[in-house]
């Protein structure tokens, strides 16, 4: 799984007292960022062990604010950010009661549309780049210290009711790495290009500026179809939709939604597999772990046996008979049949994930549409959908939406959908 949403808390060394509090942008703080406009941009090469990456304003708005948070793997995985100016390196301090402002302007307000804005970093771990639109987010810094984040479940967020969306990275001393994530919701699209010092490049072309309207009309239909709860996937302020949750995040607010979605589907899968085997490749030095149906437990032999899992279970990957623990070969059985149960593909094949092909994907009625319609509404397919949507046949099409290099030059992030390719 090549997800990074780590939490981030270190007791490392951060800035004086001295510093002024600030939870936002000031018209008259200064900015110090690289700014050109589209097609204009001569970046200067990043010194050794930073990287350059250039934002993209997408968006139809002259307003757009990007932040930049992760640990920071030359300082013990101490919290940071990067500053307004796009250079310079916050530290947080752990503050004596939770809830504290920061102590450093970190709102990178973005050019004009069409404009780009190039900051550099450091080497960092567990890596977010998000942006707002037409406001500021608000982040607070508990004691540890640790970056309170945005978020699209609680209701008392004070980010709750602003448009933001955000990338994941991780740029050490082997690679640079990330990818577009829709585990949690989708909002506003974000595009990637990463160049390397050979000028070859890598793309993920996320979605175009209707990308979230899509997304919308696309679960609304399903819940017209199925009935289930697919349009309350949306979360709306003031009549304007600003986000639809991922399934496991309706979960958490509503934890009977999809009760017995996936109730059908299972015991179609259990029956199957009560009277032939069920072959898995872990794609690891376990090889082919093979199993079958018996009292009711789906039997993977060192593996351990896996429960008739629960909606829930199957939307966050994570629960119930999907949690991981010590046993390791359970661990990389855990990623392929969760990925089997949310792309339905248990009833096509006896052999997983390499039994079946990316077309075959969502082809059941009961299926993750969420994912579904999520996936084609990026231009390329691609974008973690849930939690283990790496997983790939072996020479596969992967999904993820993920780029990866060991010799970054520039990477480059476009957030709002606008001249959105392939």
């Amino acid at each position: 799984m090549k997800r990074f949403l780590q939490k981030l808390s270190s007791k490392n060394e951060s800035p004086s007292d001295d510093v002024p509090q600030s939870d936002g942008p000031s018209d008259d703080s200064p900015q110090f960022v690289q700014r050109a406009a589209t097609g204009n941009q001569q970046v200067l090469a990043a010194a050794s062990g930073t990287l350059n990456i250039a934002l993209q304003n997408r968006t139809s708005s002259n307003t757009v604010y990007a932040y930049i948070t992760g640990l920071a793997l030359q300082k013990n995985n101490a919290p940071l950010f990067i500053e307004s100016d796009g250079r310079t390196i916050y530290y947080p301090k752990s503050p004596s009661s939770p809830g504290a402002s920061l102590a450093a302007n970190c709102a990178i307000r973005l050019g004009a549309p069409g404009s780009t804005t190039t900051v550099n970093i450091p080497k960092i771990a567990g890596g977010r780049i998000w942006f707002s639109v037409n406001a500021p987010l608000v982040f607070k810094i508990n004691p540890g210290p640790a970056i309170v984040e945005p978020s699209v479940t609680n209701p008392s967020d004070p980010n709750i009711n602003l448009s933001w969306a955000f990338c994941e990275f991780t740029y050490n001393d082997s690679q640079l790495f990330a990818n577009i994530s829709y585990v949690d919701f989708v909002s506003i699209p974000v595009s990637l290009t990463l160049t390397n010092t050979s000028n070859v490049t890598q793309h993920i072309s996320g979605m175009p500026s209707n990308g979230l309207t899509t997304v919308i009309n696309g679960l609304r239909a399903q819940a017209a179809k199925d009935h289930q709860p697919w349009d309350q996937l949306v979360y709306s302020h003031n009549g304007t939709p600003l986000r639809v949750l991922s399934p496991n995040n309706l979960l958490v607010e509503h934890p009977s939604a999809f009760q017995t979605y996936w109730t059908p589907y299972i015991q179609s899968v259990w029956a199957k597999f009560s009277a032939a085997p069920i072959h898995i490749n872990s794609q690891a030095a376990f090889g082919t772990v093979s199993g079958s149906v018996a009292n009711h437990q789906l039997s993977l032999g060192a593996a351990g046996s896996f429960a008739q899992p629960s909606a829930r279970d199957i939307f966050t990957c994570s629960t119930g008979p999907f949690a991981t623990g010590s046993n390791a070969e359970r661990n990389t059985v855990i990623p392929r049949l969760s990925a089997a149960f949310n792309r339905s593909t248990l009833l096509l094949s006896d052999t997983f994930p390499n039994g079946v092909s990316r077309g075959e994907y969502y082809q059941n009625p009961v299926t993750n549409h969420y994912s579904r319609v999520v996936h084609a509404a990026n231009l390329d397919g691609k974008g973690y959908a849930f939690p283990y949507d790496d997983v790939t046949p072996d020479g596969g099409v992967d999904q993820s939406g993920a780029v990866m290099e060991g010799s970054p030059k520039l990477f480059t992030v476009a957030v709002g959908g606008g001249g959105a390719h392939t």
